[in-house]
């Protein structure tokens, strides 16, 4: 792995400063192995800290989805996380959701969330979420008096 130069977005040359630096972050946020002069066990503690920090800020974008996992949600996070980079609390718990949601492990209340996300808006795993202009297919998220009611329908196709 090899970070680009600020100045001319040339890959820094190997054992450089910024090479070195971008191994050590890579090695805290995307699973990579540690690199070299730096000990395991403070470099796993740091890892296991930003993990926590991670899954509290999804926490506070998906809080019926961490609800939903109750004592779980840490350890569920950090198994689904260890090796992923970040996108952001909004994106990481989406992706979360619906990694959830194929395994057959999503709870109700982060389906209940993930159903209203997904028909408010439109998110395809690479680029920001928007607001839809339409109703999304399948499903319509009404608000009446303070509560929130899905509306599931059939597909047209």
């Amino acid at each position: 792995m090899t970070a680009a130069d600020p100045r001319g977005g040339a890959p820094a040359a190997p054992g450089s400063l910024a090479d070195r630096q971008a191994r050590l972050v890579a090695a805290l946020v995307a699973g990579a192995a540690p690199p070299p002069g730096f000990a395991p066990a403070p470099l796993a503690a740091a890892r296991a800290a930003l993990l926590r920090k991670r899954a509290g800020e999804v926490a506070r974008h998906w809080p019926l989805l961490a609800a939903g996992l109750g004592a779980r949600w840490s350890a569920t996070f950090a198994e689904w996380a260890a090796d992923r980079p970040t996108g952001g609390g909004l994106r990481d718990g989406w992706d979360l959701a619906r990694t959830l949601r194929t395994r057959g492990t999503l709870p109700p209340l982060g389906a209940r969330e993930l159903a209203v996300r997904e028909a408010l808006f439109r998110y395809d795993g690479q680029r920001p979420p928007r607001r839809r202009r339409l109703p999304a297919v399948t499903t319509l998220a009404i608000q009446l008096a303070a509560r929130l009611r899905l509306v599931k329908g059939r597909a047209p196709f």
